[in-house]
Order: structure tokens, then sequence, then C-alpha cells
């Protein structure tokens, strides 16, 4: 993934000026949703300390069982689409998104509603229940060159395709 103009999450913002600030110690997400994008920019660039170091301590998994990096999964973009709560003066907040990803070429989507608290003023994702996990199926008379299925407005093959 090109962190070179824009950061993974979806902000629009570049990556050196958005996540990489969280991943690198130097500041903490103020919000649920901040924190639900820089884990998946997380994600999306296999940094797997981040990923545990933000992780709720009640339910957070043996460092072995948080590999990121999955052979063939490729991370390619983050919808968010709702949030509860989750602000700077909340100490609960829920985020709903969508993540889409490649695996061995062929695109997904997993649809979850994430429950975040903030513990001493850091904010920390719990758990989530997940929605739907989904093979985005292209339809064989669009090719391309027609609108991706996952409802980015791109090109087929400048989203999901790769």
């Amino acid at each position: 993934m090109n962190t070179e103009t824009y950061c993974p999450c979806g902000s629009g913002i570049d990556y050196q000026q958005c996540c990489k600030p969280f991943h690198t110690g130097g500041y903490l997400p103020a919000t649920a949703e901040k924190l639900m994008r820089s884990r998946f920019t997380a994600y999306a660039l296999d940094k797997t300390q981040y990923v545990q170091d933000t992780w709720d301590a009640s339910t957070r998994p043996k460092p072995e069982k948080t590999q990121l990096a999955e052979e063939n999964i490729d991370w390619q973009r983050l919808e968010i689409i709702d949030t509860k709560k989750g602000e700077s003066g909340d100490s609960k907040g829920i985020v709903e998104f969508k993540a889409f990803y490649l695996n061995n070429g062929e695109a997904y989507r997993l649809h979850e509603v994430s429950r975040f608290a903030k513990t001493n003023g850091r904010w920390f994702y719990v758990d989530g229940v997940v929605k739907k996990v989904g093979k985005i199926i292209q339809q064989s008379n669009q090719g391309k060159n027609a609108p991706c299925s996952c409802g980015s407005g791109k090109k087929f093959k400048r989203c999901c395709a790769g």
C-alpha cells in the first residue's frame, strides 16, 4: 500500500500527518474513531505491536494470535458507517465500519460494530461484533472498467481488483 500520498485509513490526509504519529508513539488518538482508523492502518501496514498496544487488556489476545501478515491479505480501504459517543470527553464509544480487502486477489468486505473504552485518558479497542464477512461479487458482464461493487465510486480495477 502506498503511504506516500494518502493514509490507508481513508481520511484523505497524508499518512505522515494522519496515522503515523499514532504508530510511532508521538500522539494518542483523541477519539474512538481516530483509534479505529489508526488500527485499520496498522493492519494494512503490518504494525502488529500497535494493534496489540491499543487492544484493551481484558480482551487482548496473545501476541502470536495477532499476526497481521496473513498470507495474501491486502487491506484496501476503510469506510466508517456510524459512531456513537467515543469523543474526547467520553469514556466509551462504538464505531461501525466496513473494511475492504483482497484475499488471493479476490475482493472481500468485513462489516463490524466495535466497542472502545478510554482508560487513563487513552482509547482502547475492546471487542467487536461482526455483522457480515463476504466476498464481493463482480458481475461478469461488467469488467474491470465498471464501477466497483463495494460502493467506493471507483472503477473496479482501481479499487478491489488491486
